[in-house]
């Protein structure tokens, strides 16, 4: 199964920004671990710049960020192959020791949907 891992930090703190050597070190330790395990399919991280795109009804609206009204975004992700969600959450608790220098974040665990998840509905 595959699981995409997003870590989420404080929009106004620099530190969830700005990496510095030690975090990109332990990231790229954490990554190659990972990739020698078999269990990275991607990863990348995510600048503030972007927008959010709303419809409600028949109304579209794009509001350009950063976005103010939300206390923490994404600041990027990895893909995983997991065999299930508690193996996806214990690549996750080790993932989150990796900001060892952000004060507050989190990291929300995701299974992606496959072709074989929406092929019953398909049949509809």
């Amino acid at each position: 199964m595959r699981f995409m891992l997003m870590h989420r930090v404080p929009e106004d703190d620099p530190a969830s920004w700005e990496p510095n050597p030690e975090l990109i070190e332990r990231m790229n330790a954490f990554v190659e671990k990972l990739t020698a395990d078999g269990v990275m399919l991607g990863a990348e991280g995510v600048q503030q710049q972007g927008a959010v795109v709303r419809r409600r009804g028949a109304a579209i609206k794009s509001t350009d960020g950063p976005f103010a009204e939300a206390k923490e975004v994404v600041g990027g992700f990895l893909l995983i192959g997991a065999k299930d969600l508690a193996e996806a959450t214990a690549v996750a608790e080790e993932y989150i020791t990796c900001f060892a220098g952000v004060e507050e974040m989190s990291v929300e665990v995701r299974r992606v949907a496959e072709a074989e998840d929406i092929e019953p509905y398909l049949a509809k």
